[in-house]
């Protein structure tokens, strides 16, 4: 075996189509594996019907909430009294 340093290698280079497909693979967020068994799948449904509703529901909360006066600014009020201490 030769020893020390080899002549003519070069490191690898990478390809940039082959990084941009690699930092795309990756995505953001919780991984999720879908159930198999038939209870977990129907749990699964109602699970994701009631989350449905509930994120529906506070919708239109909020859309009540923000059409029942004029539109304006709100400021935090926490903000505003350390303000005039200073």
């Amino acid at each position: 075996m030769a020893q020390g340093k080899t002549k003519g290698l070069q490191a690898k280079q990478t390809n940039a189509r082959h990084a941009h497909k690699a930092a795309t693979a990756t995505k953001k967020g919780k991984r999720f594996i879908a159930p198999k068994k038939t209870a977990l799948v129907k749990q699964a449904a109602v699970q994701k019907s009631l989350t449905a509703k509930i994120n529906k529901s506070i919708e239109n909360q909020m859309v009540a909430a923000a059409s029942g006066g004029k539109l304006t600014i709100m400021r935090n009020t926490h903000e505003g009294s350390s303000a005039k201490g200073k």
